[in-house]
């Protein structure tokens, strides 16, 4: 057997290479990932002494790296610039009892009776945002980007099941305010260097964040006074758990926001890309809507949980896309003490990016696995739905997955199911675009259909 001192060192580019690599790979990760897996594998590093870089990308390692306690691994390191815009507080760049106890108040916000009561909002909110789009089109077959569109339903639909009700209103403010912000974590290394000065990208960015706290401060206030059971209001669930400060509230619904609008948005223009690249796929969403909710221009449609059960469809769509296109490309956590995966031992000091870009595409773990099939979800032998489960990891897994995995699903698999049913969608290009962006994969030039109202 083994011992811990046969174990071996990570493989991966010396000398020059790795700098080239490493530069790469912070602006554009996915070319870069496919790269260093084809000429070293699924796991691999680069770097060394503060500045190395640990490459988790086979089903197998991320299975070890999961099961490794958290408190071997530390978010809220050096390199974690997401502090900043979510603010130091927020459990994704705590640790140990800090994070538990930020985790625990915000897990009691996405109980699955709230989550079941989000459902009407969801398709309510897709409904109107066609709606809006029919008045657009009238009648005609127009080019239109798509990417907005779906951006604008999920952030009605975060605003709304963060804070109620009470700042539908606002829902446009609270997106421009948080937009800088998220396009300023895709900046350069160098734009994101800590500074104080006046009238820079960061210090916009800062300006923004004081905007949003104002925001809160009044919504926690009003909470205070008016306390609520709305299922719909995330914020008053915080404030009614007792267990958190007004500052540290602020920084979860920053987390929250952020978490719940580039990433799904982001997931919702991939999903398009995919269903309408593959006709018989919008077909056979279509078929289902028409069946789970009613023939298309149905006036009364019942609209409760128990949808999302008959949309199989609809969720293998989005299982595939996600399987493919991942919001997140890599996620990076580093290593506080020495920790072991497989066959390697990771040193402390090491940031390592685990991937579920790599493990979505892995040849191991799915047949022809760059091809669009949201089939090869059907129909799985046991040992076949163990590996498949253990590969799709687009939500991380453990203490430290994405609060927000199950309202995200809901939203995407709601979404394209209510848009198949009601629209016709054609590509403007034979094949999906390029990804880009390395905090959140989203494609490159939005989504560009020709569309038009269902005939």
């Amino acid at each position: 057997m083994e011992t811990e001192s046969e174990a071996r060192s990570l493989p991966g580019p010396t000398g020059l290479a790795q700098i080239g690599y490493m530069r790469r790979i912070l602006k554009d990760p996915q070319p870069v990932l496919d790269e260093l897996r084809d000429r070293y594998g699924p796991v691999c590093a680069m770097g060394a002494g503060p500045m190395r870089m640990a490459i988790i990308g086979a089903p197998g390692a991320l299975d070890d790296l999961f099961a490794i306690s958290n408190e071997s691994f530390r978010w809220g390191h050096k390199f974690n610039v997401l502090g900043f815009v979510v603010g130091p507080g927020s459990m994704i760049v705590s640790d140990g009892p800090d994070h538990k106890r930020r985790r625990a108040s915000v897990q009691t916000a996405f109980a699955r009776r709230r989550l079941n009561a989000w459902v009407p909002t969801i398709v309510e909110q897709t409904d109107a945002a066609i709606d809006r789009l029919g008045i657009d089109l009238a009648g005609e077959t127009r080019t239109v980007d798509l990417y907005p569109v779906g951006r604008g339903i999920v952030l009605e639909i975060v605003v709304r099941a963060l804070f109620g009700e009470r700042l539908a209103q606002r829902t446009q403010e609270i997106g421009d305010l948080f937009q800088r912000p998220q396009d300023y974590l895709e900046s350069s290394f160098v734009r994101q260097l800590p500074h104080r000065l006046p009238h820079t990208a960061r210090a916009k960015v800062r300006a923004d964040r004081k905007a949003l706290d104002v925001i809160y401060d009044g919504e926690i206030a009003h909470h205070r006074q008016h306390p609520t059971d709305d299922p719909h209001d995330t914020l008053g669930t915080l404030v009614q758990d007792g267990s958190l400060s007004d500052s540290e509230i602020r920084d979860q619904m920053s987390t929250l926001i952020g978490a719940g609008y580039d990433t799904t948005s982001a997931s919702f223009a991939w999903m398009l890309w995919c269903a309408a690249l593959e006709p018989a796929v919008w077909s056979q969403l279509r078929a289902e809507a028409d069946d789970v909710f009613g023939p298309s221009g149905t006036a009364e449609v019942v609209v409760d949980h128990t949808l999302l059960n008959r949309l199989g469809v609809a969720e293998r769509v989005m299982r595939e896309t996600l399987r493919l296109h991942p919001a997140g490309v890599v996620a990076p956590r580093e290593v506080a003490a020495d920790v072991r995966v497989g066959e390697y031992v990771i040193p402390k000091g090491t940031l390592i990016l685990w991937s579920a870009y790599l493990a979505g595409r892995d040849p191991e773990a799915w047949t022809d696995p760059l091809r669009f099939d949201p089939d090869r979800f059907l129909d799985l032998t046991p040992e076949q739905k163990v590996i498949a489960d253990h590969a799709w990891v687009p939500f991380g897994r453990g203490a430290r997955n994405c609060i927000g995995f199950a309202l995200a699903q809901m939203e995407l698999t709601l979404m394209i199911s209510r848009l198949a049913q009601r629209l016709d969608v054609t590509p403007t290009a034979s094949v999906a675009p390029p990804p880009v962006g390395m905090v959140v994969n989203r494609p490159l030039g939005g989504v560009p259909m020709r569309v038009a109202e269902r005939a």
